[in-house]
């Protein structure tokens, strides 16, 4: 491996803030019930409980790392109760990100560098093989510290211990920086015989990722200069830096450098929750990273997801050659307490993520393990889709299932025109959702719907002809998801990238009880839902295909599959 780093980690990232107002403006803050801190897992109601994304036997959770042929998924848990408070480094063990075994928690507040509180951080390899997490403490002066933590016996496959040195902190913020929003290290990486890592924090609105560099990995110097920063987007969560390839959908080592390489820089913004990320080129001689031109820098930017998503990150798996994203499908706001404590903390499908040949944006897509779950198929082909149709998909688990479709569209003269003020996706989802009849579509699915519709969740897209283009609209609309009026059901909406000359458009939908997964066109958008029917649930969960357009659309090929439960702590 280049420079002798290895780094085939993931993170462990956070994401239990919540957003208060005081005489500085935005902090980002752990809000803590402490009503909540011990209420015992049998008060957690069950019914939403996903089957085959990733749980813990109860409350909240994070992120993962690559090392010796296992994967080691470390999350933020409190084992006293359902809410955020006593919170721990729990961690469980995989050998295929698909089965998973629960371990004692592997990190715990125990020093003065940690006492109140391990957040988030990540792992790096070092050289000799040996693991090293760099993380988040909260000190006894109630600063955001960074530390470090190494196995306790390398021998032991499962690296179940894990001691902190008493040299920590390993990074403290400088006089006159803000220390409650100094957090989260990401992954470090190696140029000429230095180490680098970044951590994310903010000064007054401007997002800022410092970065430090050492010899040894144990003392850290800041840089002159930030890697990057940008104005008026407020504090960078949860930092993600890695290389994609230019050419090649195969994954790189986190210290790979070059001209066929590009740069990703991914930050978690506390003020919007949701998650950005620019491609541009980094360059190591003076350490800097200047983003291209193919998005905005900022909260209209490119996302891995544009829905319940967010303190993702991504880690090299040097076995299969590929960078793997995993990130949490958080909760939506809900007024319910039963909401809070029994239906928080999913981890979304890991997805594999590379470049798209335009080198506009990454693509992701559920790594391939997950079709080992694969039970039950059924198969449409040819399958019109006339105006007002709903086509039920049956002989497979409806609340617990993954579909693939793929829509042929055979004319485009009816796609309604563009309005250039349709910038936001999220609110152009809102105003035309999948009952606002338009030409080309609304269709796609109707996901944990009620037998009489009562209850769904449309995954759908939607046509428009702009100057010279058309402009596809992909929707995951939890409006009617739920007979609960006091929920949260938002419409989440994002623009695809996709050339329609074949006619043909995609959509993948992982369906598993409380969460929907969809990846459009091939993963050009992504977009998770959060939804908590009542009528939809369990063996009365159904799936329908629907257009609501006045063109005709065909279903061309549909293949779905019930999913099995795996092995799951």
């Amino acid at each position: 491996m280049k420079g002798g780093s290895r780094l085939l980690w993931f993170l462990f990232s956070l994401c239990c803030y919540c957003v208060i107002i005081n005489n500085n403006g935005v902090e980002g803050s752990h809000k803590i019930h402490h009503e909540y801190q011990c209420v015992p897992d049998t008060k957690v109601r069950q019914v939403h409980r996903t089957g085959y994304h990733f749980q813990p036997p109860r409350n909240w959770i994070n992120g993962p790392m690559y090392y010796n042929g296992i994967y080691h998924l470390f999350y933020q848990y409190n084992p006293k109760g359902a809410v955020w408070g006593n919170i721990v480094w729990a961690h469980s063990v995989s050998r295929n990100l698909i089965d998973w075994e629960a371990l004692e928690p592997a990190i715990y507040p125990s020093k003065p560098f940690d006492i109140n509180g391990c957040w988030s951080g990540s792992a790096t390899i070092l050289p000799g093989n040996k693991p090293a997490i760099l993380y988040t403490g909260i000190d006894t002066q109630q600063r955001q510290v960074q530390n470090i933590a190494f196995p306790a016996n390398l021998s032991d496959p499962y690296l179940r211990k894990w001691v902190k040195p008493d040299s920590n902190p390993l990074v403290v913020p400088d006089v006159g920086m803000n220390a409650s929003t100094f957090r989260d290290p990401t992954t470090a990486w190696r140029v000429n015989g230095h180490w680098r890592m970044l951590v994310g924090a903010r000064k007054k609105h401007r997002g800022i990722v410092y970065l430090y560099r050492s010899r040894d990995f144990m003392t850290w110097i800041k840089s002159k200069h930030p890697l990057h920063s940008a104005q008026n987007t407020g504090m960078w969560e949860c930092p993600d830096f890695f290389p994609v390839s230019l050419y090649s959908e195969r994954g790189l080592d986190t210290s790979v450098t070059g001209k066929n390489v590009r740069h990703v820089l991914k930050v978690s913004l506390d003020r919007t929750r949701y998650e950005y990320y620019t491609i541009g080129r980094y360059y190591p001689e003076i350490d800097r990273y200047i983003p291209g031109n193919t998005s905005a820098d900022g909260w209209s930017g490119l996302r891995y997801d544009y829905g319940n998503f967010y303190a993702s990150k991504t880690f090299f798996d040097a076995e299969q050659k590929r960078r793997i994203l995993w990130g949490w499908a958080n909760e939506s706001d809900t007024a319910d307490n039963d909401t809070a404590k029994g239906w928080a903390g999913i981890q979304t499908i890991p997805r594999t993520l590379w470049l798209d040949k335009g080198k506009k944006q990454l693509l992701q897509w559920p790594i391939e393990e997950l079709n080992t779950l694969r039970g039950q198929k059924i198969q449409v082909r040819n399958q019109e889709l006339k105006i007002g149709e709903n086509v039920e998909i049956t002989g497979i688990t409806a609340a617990q299932a993954d579909v693939e479709v793929t829509f042929s569209l055979p004319s485009l003269d009816k796609a309604e025109e563009f309005d250039p003020s349709w910038v936001n996706a999220q609110d152009l989802c809102g105003m035309k959702g999948s009952t606002v009849q338009g030409g080309v579509g609304p269709f796609g699915l109707l996901t944990l719907a009620s037998e009489h519709l009562e209850e769904y969740t449309p995954v759908f897209f939607r046509i428009f002809k702009a100057k010279g283009k058309h402009v596809v609209l992909m929707c995951s609309d939890a409006k009617s998801s739920s007979l609960r009026t006091e929920l949260y059901k938002p419409s989440f909406a994002g623009f695809v990238d996709v050339d329609l000359k074949d006619g043909m458009l995609s959509l993948r939908s992982l369906i598993d009880h409380s969460v929907v997964e969809s990846f459009g066109a091939g993963g050009k958008t992504c977009i998770t839902s959060r939804v908590y029917p009542t009528l939809a649930v369990s063996k009365k969960a159904h799936l329908y295909a629907f257009n609501n357009g006045t063109e005709a659309v065909t279903i061309k090929k549909l293949n779905a599959w019930t999913m099995h439960r795996p092995q799951m702590n």
